[in-house]
């Protein structure tokens, strides 16, 4: 046990050694992934550091990103800023029929306030007034019908010229819901005059 080797143990090892000392990596070979920019890895660095010990902490942070993020969202709806929206109103071909339906006027828009002063006057106790308001809400929603209809056929027109190959799902449904809102509250804001094609 404590003897010492003997010399053909020695030779043994020693030629062991040896021959792990002359096999060295071709420098050639890859290493199977990329090296990572100086940027990178102290980014990773400092992640791994600011890792959060326990659930709250993690809870406190993943908020406070969130309201982060929704702040930007809430200033790019105001500003127009692509880069923040939602997903739903991302692309060009959203910002076209954004364009497209905020330099028109439609009657859709006007509904809300039409719709208060019909339901004063059918509120009235005049048997007359309540019979023209009647005869109003069916105007309004055949007027808003008919041009909903000029509405989507244009914009699909459009919408086929400019945008041939990319997708349109569900555009001119966006753009119909926008024509519903009266153009201050619309988000994001409108960034065209009335008037003024896109």
């Amino acid at each position: 046990m404590f003897r010492s080797r003997s010399k053909e143990e020695k030779a043994a090892t020693d030629k062991v050694s040896v021959d792990f000392s002359k096999q060295t990596r071709d420098p050639e070979a890859p290493k199977g992934r990329p090296t990572p920019k100086r940027s990178e890895a102290q980014t990773q660095r400092r992640r791994a550091a600011t890792v959060p010990t326990d659930r709250k902490e993690a809870a406190k942070r993943q908020r406070e990103a969130r309201r982060s993020d929704l702040a930007r969202q809430r200033e790019a709806l105001a500003s127009g800023d692509e880069r923040y929206l939602p997903a739903r109103d991302k692309g060009p071909v959203r910002r076209f029929v954004r364009d497209f339906v905020d330099s028109r006027f439609a009657i859709a828009e006007f509904f809300l306030p039409m719709a208060v002063v019909i339901l004063v006057l059918s509120m009235v106790r005049v048997p007359v007034l309540q019979n023209v308001s009647l005869l109003l809400w069916l105007g309004v929603i055949v007027m808003i019908v008919i041009d909903s209809i000029g509405i989507w056929l244009r914009l699909k027109k459009q919408l086929n010229e400019r945008f041939p190959n990319e997708p349109k799902r569900g555009a001119i449904a966006y753009g119909l819901m926008r024509t519903l809102q009266m153009r201050r509250l619309r988000l994001p804001k409108p960034q065209v005059k009335r008037g003024e094609r896109p």
